[in-house]
């Protein structure tokens, strides 16, 4: 592992980014007939199979390589009066309930709120970008923000929606630096992200 992380960060300093076909069928049916909205649920569960990755948690603090215990959402919110987007963030919690109450009181308080930040302020130091393209669909997209030095938190991109003979799937683009996070990981966190959006009553 050590051999690995040198040679990705001093050699050959790699980021990539994976695009996959997520299956929210289930999810989506299960969030509107429940009445909750589809956002931070997708904030949520992302955020949910990270905890369970080490990998995807890794950071420098103070010099020190180390990882977070947990990752928090950060997300643009758009303003439709001038079309430009505000960086909000919400505190994870394990319990979707209480994370979903503290997403809706903050997009309350401070999404409309304009700048490149919100009036919530910095982010807190164990944020990950998250966001969403709603307005199309994609194959492919790229999320070049691996340039910056002892960055290894992943970034994630969805797009709009895909419906078609009754299933729906939503595009997600995954970017991450080689150096802590192979392709493996990245079929570990797929898996147990396609698994939380289809057995709902783990967590709702």
């Amino acid at each position: 592992m050590s051999q690995h992380f040198h040679y990705y960060t001093q050699m050959a300093p790699t980021s990539y980014t994976v695009n996959v076909m997520m299956d929210i069928t289930i999810l989506r049916k299960t969030l509107k007939a429940q009445g909750y909205k589809f956002f931070p649920a997708y904030l949520y569960l992302v955020t949910r199979a990270i905890s369970k990755q080490e990998e995807l948690r890794v950071a420098v603090k103070d010099d020190v390589l180390g990882h977070w215990e947990k990752l928090t959402p950060a997300y643009p919110m758009f303003h439709d009066d001038d079309k430009t987007t505000s960086l909000l963030w919400t505190e994870y919690n394990e319990c979707f309930q209480v994370f979903y109450n503290q997403y809706i009181e903050d997009t309350k308080t401070y999404g409309s709120s304009h700048g490149i930040l919100s009036s919530k302020g910095l982010p807190l130091p164990n944020a990950y970008i998250i966001s969403c393209i709603p307005w199309f669909t994609f194959n492919s997209f790229s999320l070049h923000n691996h340039a910056i030095k002892d960055y290894y938190i992943p970034s994630f991109e969805a797009g709009g929606f895909l419906e078609s003979d009754g299933n729906i799937k939503m595009p997600l683009s995954v970017t991450v630096h080689h150096a802590t996070t192979d392709g493996y990981h990245l079929k570990v966190f797929i898996e147990e992200l396609q698994r939380t959006m289809d057995r709902c009553d783990e967590w709702l």
